[in-house]
């Protein structure tokens, strides 16, 4: 019966124009960006392998051939390109809700726990079908815009592939519980956007300001992006040779994870965000009269 649901509640999905609506823009942001700051990254190492700069970099004792910078890019364009599928999947109820195309799903599933079973499978589906369009289209703008000694290895193609599709997922997932719990897709929406986007990356400034740039990393913006942010951060460090303490934030902070954690650790946190903002949606849909 459970496959039954998932198989009509992926079609639903497919039978509208929203999924590649809402992917279309996915992709072109995120090889947008992913040209866009691979390009910067080789602006950058054009200027530090200069000859102008070679005599400071060898007064440093810095081996500048082997920073892979690329991952940086990569980081940053596959956090902005997930607001997308968090986006995707806050409409996921609250469309339904909204419509009240969600009465026949009541309806014909044996009870609401079956019904919104089969959704939290759907839609981890499509948090790896947008994940693996990002890391794809942020793979290609990378390797166009950047030189092949900033590229990272295979190993570290793989981990940054992994992270992307599982950020994908986890937003995806935070969306819908958002808006199972708002119910209005327009509402969803706007505050996804807003906190995402605009108030939490304030919070995050004034937190840096303030010198407790650790908070930063239990809110959820800094959990999500300190998955890719960290293992961004990780890879360049293992290759750049020696690099001061008091540039390992400088660091983090470049890649995205400035007061993040482990990216495994970061995950958790993220995944805990996901998991109160899911299951309160669940509840709240589990209690609400549909007509």
């Amino acid at each position: 019966m459970l496959m039954n649901l998932v198989k009509a509640e992926f079609r639903k999905t497919t039978t509208t124009g929203l999924w590649w609506g809402i992917m279309i823009p996915t992709v072109l942001i995120a090889l947008g960006w992913a040209l866009g700051t691979g390009a910067i990254g080789k602006s950058i190492m054009d200027v530090v392998n200069s000859s102008d700069a070679e005599n400071l970099t060898e007064l440093l004792g810095i081996d500048s051939s082997q920073w892979q910078v690329s991952v940086f890019g990569m980081a940053r364009s596959i956090n902005i390109a997930t607001v997308f599928p968090m986006i995707f999947g806050g409409l996921a109820i609250s469309n339904e809700i909204s419509r009240r195309t969600i009465t026949t799903t009541f309806l014909t599933a044996p009870n609401r726990v079956a019904a919104l079973t089969a959704k939290l499978l759907v839609y981890v589906a499509w948090g790896a079908i947008f994940g693996l369009a990002i890391v794809a289209a942020v793979s290609i703008g990378i390797v166009f815009t950047s030189d092949s000694a900033a590229l990272p290895d295979a190993a570290g193609w793989i981990a940054m592939a992994g992270v992307g599709i599982l950020s994908s997922i986890l937003m995806t997932m935070f969306g819908v519980g958002v808006g199972a719990l708002m119910t209005s897709p327009i509402a969803t929406t706007i505050v996804l956007i807003l906190y995402m986007l605009i108030l939490e990356n304030g919070i995050q400034l004034v937190l840096a300001a303030q010198g407790v740039p650790s908070i930063i990393g239990f809110l959820p913006n800094g959990a999500v992006n300190g998955l890719t942010g960290s293992v961004a951060a990780n890879l360049f460090l293992s290759t750049a040779g020696v690099v001061p303490d008091e540039l390992n934030e400088v660091i983090r902070g470049i890649a995205g994870a400035l007061g993040a954690f482990d990216w495994w650790l970061s995950g958790l946190i993220f995944l805990v965000w996901t998991a109160v903002f899911f299951l309160g949606g669940w509840a709240a849909t589990q209690r609400k009269d549909i007509t």
